[in-house]
């Protein structure tokens, strides 16, 4: 007798997997941003993927096998990569959740697949379709519209803006990190997920030895880590570990096109947990929300073909999930 979930359609369970991830990451920030009264981001970001990639790893191996465990004499440019992505990302992240408020913080991630336009076009050497600048500029506008409540001119003063800039710096490497996938076209998502991570984590072990050393970071006491271990499994069992299945996982039914869309959800939670937190946005904040959906709509649907090859979907879902 064929389970529920095999019954419903594959187009279907991709749209309420990246909707699920969606909703998840953006409760993130809400719920990461009282942990930095207590947590310190170089220690936040060691406990946040100190767990997650050993649960990777064995995800992989219960999965793939120990033979996906090899790195395959890739192990240097893996670990370049991972400490890109997960180091930079992860701690940027963290450091600009400081001094960000956790719904302008989320914004950022919805840019990812406007950066990698700029990315893109600036290692070829050419400027991107009028489409594509279009759609860079829109959220770009849209990001200073937030991050300003609604007066851009104060970007220019200096007084904010710090800690979304931090964001976007992280922003920027996770999708040099993201691009940095191609490079192992034989592998699946999980895998390539699950080693540069744990590779990248060596890195963030470093760094949090290093800031422990120079009094930037202090070791949690056993009572704080109680208290905060709800908030933690979310960081990593539902943030990082399920966003990875449901992300790679819808984008495969989806394809990439469609399924970069429902990062636009991400900002609009945020924005909803403010909301019921208290916290009127202004309507210039509103405003700039709307333009970078504008924009992600703009880019990812003028440049969905028709008529998507198999080949082309398959390798969609093989991308490393934004956050």
């Amino acid at each position: 007798m064929p389970s529920i979930a095999s019954s419903i359609p594959p187009r279907a369970r991709g749209m309420a997997m990246l909707t699920g991830t969606a909703l998840v990451w953006g409760g993130m920030f809400a719920v990461v941003k009282p942990l930095m009264a207590g947590f310190d981001p170089f220690t936040l970001t060691l406990l946040r993927y100190g767990v997650t990639a050993p649960l990777l790893l064995l995800l992989l191996w219960a999965v793939e096998g120990r033979a996906a465990l090899r790195l395959e004499g890739a192990g240097l440019r893996l670990w370049a990569l991972g400490t890109l992505g997960f180091a930079g990302f992860g701690l940027l992240a963290f450091l600009g959740l400081t001094l960000a408020e956790p719904q302008h913080a989320s914004v950022i991630p919805a840019l990812m697949p406007l950066i990698a336009v700029a990315v893109t076009a600036g290692r070829s050497r050419s400027w991107p379709a009028p489409r594509a600048l279009a759609a860079v500029g829109l959220g770009l506008a849209g990001v200073a519209l937030v991050v300003s409540g609604g007066a851009p001119a104060l970007l220019l003063s200096g007084g904010v803006g710090r800690g979304e800039g931090l964001v976007f710096l992280g922003a920027f490497a996770w999708v040099l990190y993201t691009l940095g996938a191609q490079r192992f076209p034989g592998w699946s998502g999980l895998r390539f997920t699950a080693l540069s991570c744990a590779l990248g984590t060596l890195s963030i072990l470093g760094l949090e030895a290093l800031a422990l050393a120079l009094g930037w970071a202090h070791w949690p006491s056993a009572a704080s880590l109680a208290a905060a271990t709800p908030s933690l499994l979310y960081l990593t069992l539902l943030a990082s570990l399920l966003g990875v299945l449901g992300w790679n996982g819808g984008m495969r039914a989806i394809g990439a096109a469609r399924g970069v869309l429902f990062i636009n959800l991400v900002p609009v939670t945020a924005f909803a947990i403010a909301v019921a937190g208290g916290q009127v946005p202004a309507a210039g904040e509103i405003a700039g929300v709307a333009l970078v959906i504008a924009a992600l709509l703009l880019n990812s649907l003028g440049a969905a073909p028709a008529a998507p090859r198999p080949a082309a979907l398959a390798g969609a879902g093989k991308r490393p999930c934004p956050l």
